[in-house]
């Protein structure tokens, strides 16, 4: 069977971008082909697999760490 899987490289391993459909433990044979288009909404697309697999409660609790922890981008000098 041969299928198309879109996914990262990240520390080593390819993470794909939606569930595959293939059985765990499988053997496959990776063809890579990279994808230098960086489109705005390639950007937005890839930010949004961040919160795959992930609970609404569990979205909240991360976009509120990272909203207590603005101090830490703003210019203190001012």
């Amino acid at each position: 069977m041969k299928e198309t899987i879109d996914a990262i490289y990240e520390k080593g391993v390819f993470r794909p971008l939606k569930p595959a459909t293939i059985l765990d433990g499988l053997k496959v044979r990776l063809e890579v082909e990279t994808l230098t288009e960086s489109s705005p909404d390639n950007l937005l697309e890839l930010a949004a697999q961040v919160y795959n697999g992930l609970s609404n409660e569990q979205i909240d609790e991360i976009e509120q760490i990272v909203f207590d922890r603005g101090d830490f981008f703003r210019d203190k000098s001012s």
